[in-house]
């Protein structure tokens, strides 16, 4: 299984994705589940992908050849088109290629085609923004009210992105609050495992920021982990207990 979080902020975005994939309870690995390009000064285009990972493994690959084809013949591609809505709609275009080539052998072996994105980045002259795209190839857009997606195995690491999320603040709570979404989720579910890849991309530098593989021994995430559930344990004793019971 997967868990991959993009937040948009007024500041920039932050993105956030496992690296387990499971093919059986004995059958564990580690694929890089974030993929970015960068064209410094003119764009960064980050994609999380969850689901089938041969799916959505074909589906990178074919954005890449689509660049790779770009610079000899010309042509749409991440690299070329002009807004973050067209670049939604080449990954979308992508997808549905790929399900027309591999869907029907999926569908006759009884698996399901089963692939999730999400994009995120700043093309020069617009904002920075971020998508989900689904397996049909349609995709939302974030908004102020909805400044996050996760994709994968998502209901643990929600509630508290629900509770705290918000465009406004800063880039360095942020990172601080989808990696405890991830400790939140790593707890609940083995098929969600480290290392994380984080990234951080800063409004308008239209350049690759921050990025790093956090591993479990990493000092800033066992100390996050630790001083989480310590608080939860020190809010949890110091709300009043429910009077209805009689304790015997």
């Amino acid at each position: 299984m997967t868990y991959c979080v993009g937040l948009r902020l007024d500041g920039g975005l932050v993105f956030a994705s496992d690296t387990r994939t499971n093919a059986g309870f004995d059958n564990i690995a580690v694929f890089r589940k974030m993929h970015v390009w960068e064209r410094e000064g003119d764009r960064v285009l980050v994609i999380l992908s969850a689901g089938n990972l041969a799916v959505t493994q074909s589906v990178i690959s074919v954005l890449n050849e689509q660049m790779d084809a770009q610079k000899e013949h010309g042509g749409a591609s991440l690299l070329t088109v002009e807004t973050m809505y067209q670049a939604a709609r080449v990954i979308g275009d992508a997808v549905r290629h790929v399900r027309q080539i591999d869907g029907p052998a999926l569908e006759a072996a009884n698996s399901s085609f089963a692939a999730s994105f999400i994009l995120g980045g700043q093309i020069h002259g617009e904002p920075p923004r971020l998508f989900q795209i689904y397996a049909e190839g349609n995709f939302i857009e974030a908004t102020k009210d909805t400044p996050f997606f996760q994709i994968g195995e998502h209901k643990y690491g929600k509630p508290i992105l629900d509770r705290v999320a918000r465009p406004d603040m800063s880039i360095g709570d942020a990172a601080k609050l989808i990696l405890l979404s991830f400790d939140s989720t790593l707890r609940s579910n083995l098929s969600v495992g480290m290392p994380i890849d984080l990234m951080i991309y800063q409004r308008d530098s239209l350049t690759v920021g921050e990025q790093r593989r956090i591993g479990p021994e990493d000092a800033y995430f066992k100390m996050l982990s630790k001083a989480w559930s310590e608080g939860l344990r020190n809010t949890f004793a110091h709300i009043d207990s429910y009077e209805g019971v009689v304790e015997t």
